[in-house]
């Protein structure tokens, strides 16, 4: 086999892309992973409410998902895609390894979480500057709980951490002007709002003894949730010109339900799409679009066999 061609190149090894990889490779379809091993959830010590593997590390998932693909035939590419154009029936991808061609293109490369400049707050994310209130809510249940908003949509985050300590501030500054509604449901559920802005998150990291905002003073907090701006790993892809949809977090490239781009040889699944899906989601969308690559295949395998048949 010609190792630079290949039915299907998958850029990113994170739950979405492995599970794609192993749909393929049990499928007897040649298959490259390019992978630049920085999974979004790598600063996490941790992984939850993943079905069978609960408090598992997540580069412990990571390597055991890859060793399932390899035993199928999948082979792995360390490094980065710079870029990705078409190229007959197919598409060239250029790798920090080289040049290749396949028949189809699955994206799973992820987001960046770019967080607000506040000191303290970057070294840590993943520890006690948390996203998620289900992948990390159980572990600082109880706790002085706090929100540090960054948009509109932060009051529901606020709600939501509310459900795991009757001890929680909402550091609003970030929301915008909240409206009288937002104000009443925050306060009939127990929600302290502080207005000025934040502006140094206190204590030995990893740990938090406090917030301190605009003005001076200091609010005792043990745990942050809070959401950065969402940057999508896609733009080795800019040259295509794929349709985008806007979200209420940014513009994100547009799939129908099985992950295919607006190029019908070009996939995206995963947090590059869905930026809010955590890891078992990931892992059956990624599940879903392989399935829907090799239907793809086997489509363009009987087109290919009926015109040689007609010839």
């Amino acid at each position: 086999m010609n190792h630079n061609y290949w039915d299907v190149i998958i850029v990113g090894a994170g739950p979405a892309g492995l599970s794609a990889a192993l749909m393929l490779g049990r499928s007897r379809r040649s298959v490259l992973v390019v992978d630049a091993g920085a999974g979004r959830n790598r600063f996490a010590a941790r992984m939850h409410g993943v079905l069978g593997h609960d408090g598992k590390p997540p580069a412990q998932l990571r390597a055991e998902g890859r060793a399932e693909a390899e035993a199928y035939g999948v082979r792995f590419e360390e490094g980065s895609v710079a870029a990705v154009s078409r190229e007959g029936d197919g598409v060239r991808v250029e790798t920090d390894g080289g040049v290749h061609s396949a028949r189809a293109l699955i994206v799973a490369t992820g987001v960046r979480d770019e967080l607000p400049g506040i000191p303290g707050l970057a070294e840590r994310w993943g520890e006690t500057v948390l996203h998620c209130p289900f992948c990390h809510g159980w572990e600082v249940r109880d706790r002085r709980l706090a929100v540090l908003a960054t948009s509109p949509m932060s009051v529901h985050q606020a709600e939501m951490v509310r459900g795991l300590s009757d001890r929680v501030t909402l550091f609003a500054a970030g929301a915008g002007a909240l409206s009288d509604e937002a104000r009443i449901r925050l306060t009939a559920r127990g929600i302290e709002i502080v207005e000025q802005p934040v502006r140094e998150v206190l204590g030995a990291a990893p740990e938090i003894e406090g917030v301190r905002v605009e003005g001076g003073a200091v609010v005792p907090v043990d745990a942050i949730f809070t959401g950065g701006t969402l940057v999508p790993h896609d733009g080795f892809l800019a040259g295509l010109g794929l349709a985008r949809t806007q979200m209420p977090f940014g513009a994100f490239l547009a799939v129908d339900a099985a992950g295919r781009t607006s190029d019908e040889r070009i996939w995206a699944v995963g947090n590059v799409v869905s930026p809010m899906a955590n890891v078992p989601m990931s892992m059956g969308a990624g599940a879903m679009t392989g399935s829907a690559v090799q239907g793809a295949l086997i489509g363009w395998d009987t087109d290919a066999a009926v015109a040689r048949l007609s010839a």
